[in-house]
């Protein structure tokens, strides 16, 4: 099952989504027994509009939480536009991600993200560490990036071309991501 649903890229589109039933969200069998028929089972709710102004804020968003008749165990499918397990969405992890692929400093690009050293580092070690099988897989879809060899022009590539959030959606189909 993917975690990660490619089709809604905006909190908008998530919300319109919800509105109308939230059905787009059902996954087909559990990720765990693969029985399918999950039930809707509440909700969960993350803050995950972090660009908007008080008045303007999404927050909380909702998101919805399905159960496995047969092991009773739960999921959950995310829009494209929250990350999974991360506090900062995709759009925000690119800028910092291009600029350390660029070549700026740890510390400069805190600065000028106004995110903490640690977070930037963090971000640059997870794309780093696991980068190889990130490769193998947006190749394998997208044979374009095999002519970048090297990790910084293949990932400024990557995120030019799909964006980190599309990157990432295609990549949730075959691996776990984060």
């Amino acid at each position: 099952m993917q975690r990660i649903l490619a089709s809604i890229t905006s909190l908008e589109q998530h919300a319109q989504a919800l509105a109308e039933g939230g059905e787009a969200y059902r996954p087909t069998a559990c990720p765990h027994c693969r029985h399918g028929g999950l039930w809707r089972h509440g909700c969960y709710h993350r803050k995950a509009d972090r660009g908007a102004g008080r008045g303007e804020s999404l927050n909380p968003v909702a998101v919805l939480r399905f159960l496995c008749r047969a092991c009773e165990r739960t999921c959950s499918r995310l829009p494209a536009c929250i990350a999974p397990r991360r506090w900062y969405d995709w759009a925000v992890q690119q800028v910092v991600l291009l600029l350390v692929l660029s070549g700026c400093s740890v510390h400069r690009c805190a600065v000028c993200t106004c995110r903490d050293r640690r977070t930037v580092r963090r971000w640059r070690d997870w794309l780093r560490g696991r980068s190889e099988g990130f490769a193998f897989f947006l190749r394998s879809r997208f044979p374009e990036f095999g002519r970048f060899a090297d990790h910084e022009s293949f990932w400024r590539n990557v995120i030019n071309r799909l964006s980190l959030q599309q990157a990432m959606a295609w990549l949730d189909r075959d691996l776990i991501v984060p």
